[in-house]
């Protein structure tokens, strides 16, 4: 039987942050000025890695593509949002928030796997420094980011096939700038009650899972820099860059899923957490912590500068 073939609602309303016409121009505010130095930021990240051959190794590899994801989950909903506060368009059609569910999954699944890959890397750069080489190739990097696309779309997957099969006939209105299932399914005209908590709890389970995975590998990360005193600032700063980072990301999505019908303006707040403060705070805290990264953006800074002074003179 085809269920969603039921619905009758085209659209919803997103009702974002708040009604306040103050606190909207507030948010359009801040919010870009968050959109723009989070793409700036995760540019500038990629194209220094790109350009500097210092960094073309693992770590670096695995930093660039988290950024790309960064730029992406920032970009799924913010946009809409930024420019729903100027139109006073604030609704979505039914294929729209579908697909903006899809998107959010994807992107937070595969960054989830990705910051597993890079507490791998971490794990054996530390633990295992003689066997480094041999164990984290570039084919083992490409193989990761690979994997970790893979399940994040099987992930993405797995919910948009859940949202199509309930039926939509009355209520469109979403508590929230965008959608996502613990706010949309609840819109649904059957009882979805147990089935919606296990599906979305499920989600919370398995970004509790990964933390836990994440967090006792930091651990055996910290105890092996505590034994080896030669080097142990470096890498005791990159491993805390990596675990802030971890923790910023993973305890948002872990309340929203674990407790999926908690209060909505905990939700919202932490929603923006996520898909908004979180990708600006990666680079942030990669570059202020790490002095490759800050020395080759400095380098890139003045040969760009180096060939503007040259240009004129040509």
């Amino acid at each position: 039987m085809d269920v969603a073939n039921k619905s009758t609602v085209s659209e919803f309303v997103l009702l974002g942050l708040s009604n306040s016409w103050e606190l909207q121009i507030f948010f359009f505010m801040v919010f870009s000025l968050f959109y723009v130095a989070t793409m700036v930021g995760n540019s500038l990240i990629v194209i220094t890695v790109i350009v500097d051959s210092h960094l073309h190794s693992p770590m670096y590899f695995l930093l660039t593509n988290l950024s790309i994801i960064d730029m992406s989950l920032a970009s799924f909903a913010t946009p809409k949002m930024i420019t729903d506060y100027l139109t006073g368009h604030k609704t979505i059609s039914f294929n729209g928030c579908i697909t903006q569910i899809f998107f959010l999954h994807l992107f937070t699944g595969t960054e989830i796997i990705l910051l597993m890959a890079m507490s791998f890397d971490r794990y054996i750069a530390i633990c295992k420094p003689l066997r480094y080489a041999s164990i984290i190739s570039p084919r083992v990097c490409v193989a990761l980011v690979v994997a970790s696309w893979i399940v994040g779309i099987m992930h993405s997957m797995s919910q948009v096939i859940f949202a199509l099969t309930l039926p939509f006939c009355g209520p469109n209105k979403v508590d929230s700038f965008f959608c996502d299932l613990p706010v949309v399914f609840q819109l649904a005209c059957v009882d979805t009650y147990v089935l919606g908590l296990f599906m979305i709890s499920t989600s919370g389970i398995i970004a509790l899972s990964c933390f836990i995975l994440l967090f006792n590998s930091y651990v055996i990360v910290l105890v092996t820099i505590k034994h080896h005193s030669r080097g142990s600032s470096k890498a005791l700063s990159t491993c805390t860059a990596h675990f802030i980072v971890v923790f910023l990301f993973f305890g948002p999505c872990i309340f929203i899923y674990m407790w999926p019908l908690s209060s909505f303006l905990v939700d919202k707040i932490l929603s923006v957490f996520y898909t908004i403060f979180t990708p600006i705070l990666n680079p942030a805290i990669y570059t202020l912590r790490n002095q490759e990264v800050k020395t080759a953006m400095k380098k890139l800074k003045n040969r760009f500068l180096n060939v503007n002074k040259a240009t004129p003179s040509q």
